[in-house]
């Protein structure tokens, strides 16, 4: 449904995913070193938050770090581990006063020590809210994912608890990562690049994808809306009729 007004709502929008692009060519268009971008990040991060609490989505999942970003400079992966244990420390408060219960998505053990007992922490302080749930993807990748799942399945099979003929579309989703999310209904993507990137590729299946050129350190409160409205225009058949 939507509000009066027209506007989206968290009732006819209940997970959003965004591919957070363009850091580092925000920071080369001011003659900044890329870690510039990844810092200046946080605000797009915090309005997300803010705006989607507003409509009252209930999840957010937002693409932080994928298991090819290992490949960059080290330099590079090494500040943004530090800029996670940042975040979470400068940001855990607010989150849990807003009732935001925060999650993550991926191979969480490729993740430093450091980072990751931080983001342990931080998710076992929240698991009891009841109100948004952000989800950080890190070291995440669609196909990953998959092939975990698979791997699992494989186990299955070959210990007798299942037998081929058990393996469904739903079996398969049981076994992602987060199982118990629902496919988000819309994708959006910064930056100006059209590709999921290996972002969510079984979940995306009918997935909205909203695309616009705004760099991630740009895209606040309005552009966010902006381009919710843009998704409240589509017509989801599911692979059906109207």
């Amino acid at each position: 449904m939507k509000s009066d007004s027209g506007a989206v709502t968290g009732a006819d929008l209940r997970h959003i995913a965004i591919i957070m692009d363009g850091n580092g060519r925000w920071a080369r268009k001011r003659g900044l070193a890329r870690i510039k971008g990844h810092s200046a990040a946080e605000k797009s991060i915090h309005d997300a938050v803010e705006v989607c609490g507003e409509l009252g989505v209930s999840y957010l999942t937002l693409y932080a770090f994928s298991t090819e970003n290992w490949s960059r400079p080290k330099a590079e992966v090494n500040f943004i581990m530090k800029l996670l244990s940042r975040f979470i420390s400068r940001n855990i408060d607010d989150l849990d006063r807003k009732n935001v219960k925060l999650r993550t998505t991926g191979r969480l053990t490729d993740i430093p020590d450091g980072p990751r007992r931080d983001l342990e922490l931080a998710m076992e302080r929240t698991s009891g809210n009841t109100g948004l749930n952000l989800i950080l993807a890190l070291s995440y990748g669609g196909r990953a994912e998959l092939r975990d799942a698979f791997v699992e399945i494989a186990g299955s099979i070959a210990s007798g608890d299942i037998v081929l003929s058990d393996v469904t579309e739903e079996l398969i989703s049981a076994h992602l990562y987060n199982s118990d999310v629902p496919d988000p209904d819309v994708i959006i993507r910064t930056s100006g690049e059209q590709r999921l990137s290996n972002f969510l590729l079984w979940q995306s299946a009918y997935s909205e994808l909203v695309f616009t050129p705004i760099l991630w350190p740009d895209f606040h409160a309005e552009q966010l809306r902006n381009a919710l409205e843009e998704y409240r225009t589509r017509k989801r058949r599911f692979g059906g009729l109207e």
